[in-house]
């Protein structure tokens, strides 16, 4: 169980009294990084039917707040139609949301964010008014040539143009490890990234991810 020690102050005949509560954790959230081809979306699917924790993929998010006609929704909306980038604030405000409308939620697995050191920051701060955390970072590690591998032969039958081009492939590998970089150096200074190796079957693969979910609930 995970606590957060709390200084509170009560008034007992014009007297300041201070101590020290345990309020427990309400929530476990995990970020999950895998390359393309990691395998990532299936053990996803597993983590979240399995420890029963809610999806956050910010471009899931992004793109139902636009449809829903929400405030952040319209303005992240008109942002990218100019062909800006939406900010940070705008992003963590649906995060906000998000997890606001799951109150009972077990926790989180977060998709796809944060991608940067600010983003960090900023779901931290977010994650600290909710007097919760990202307790672990899991990395799914497979070598290049075994990705390489994987995304050829799934596009024999994804019909995804950018799975049967070698060259855009690897690209996209090196794409993921510049911006997953700056996160697990931010999260490593807690101690919070473990490396988990993404090669072999998806049912020893999941087992390894449990176990190291498991040693921190």
């Amino acid at each position: 169980m995970f606590s957060l020690y709390l200084k509170k102050e009560i008034f007992y005949k014009s007297t300041t009294v201070q101590y020290i509560c345990c309020q427990p954790y309400s929530m476990f959230n995990l970020i999950l990084f895998g390359p393309p081809g990691s395998g990532k979306g299936t053990q996803s699917e597993h983590i979240i039917e399995s420890f029963g924790l809610q999806h956050l993929s910010t471009g899931n998010l992004l793109r139902t707040e636009i449809a829903n006609q929400t405030t952040l929704g319209m303005e992240a909306k008109r942002l990218m139609d100019a062909g800006q980038l939406v900010p940070d604030a705008v992003v963590i405000g649906m995060v906000g949301n998000f997890m606001d409308a799951r109150p009972e939620a077990k926790g989180f697995l977060f998709d796809g964010f944060p991608r940067t050191t600010a983003q960090c920051v900023a779901l931290d701060a977010l994650l600290k008014e909710k007097k919760s955390e990202i307790n672990v970072v899991l990395a799914l590690e497979v070598s290049e040539e075994e990705l390489v591998k994987r995304l050829l032969g799934r596009g024999l039958t994804s019909g995804r143009s950018d799975d049967t081009n070698e060259t855009i492939i690897r690209a996209r590998i090196q794409e993921y490890h510049d911006k997953t970089t700056a996160v697990a150096t931010y999260y490593a200074k807690f101690n919070k990234v473990v490396a988990v190796t993404g090669e072999g079957t998806v049912e020893s693969i999941y087992a390894d991810l449990k176990k190291e979910i498991d040693a921190r609930i």
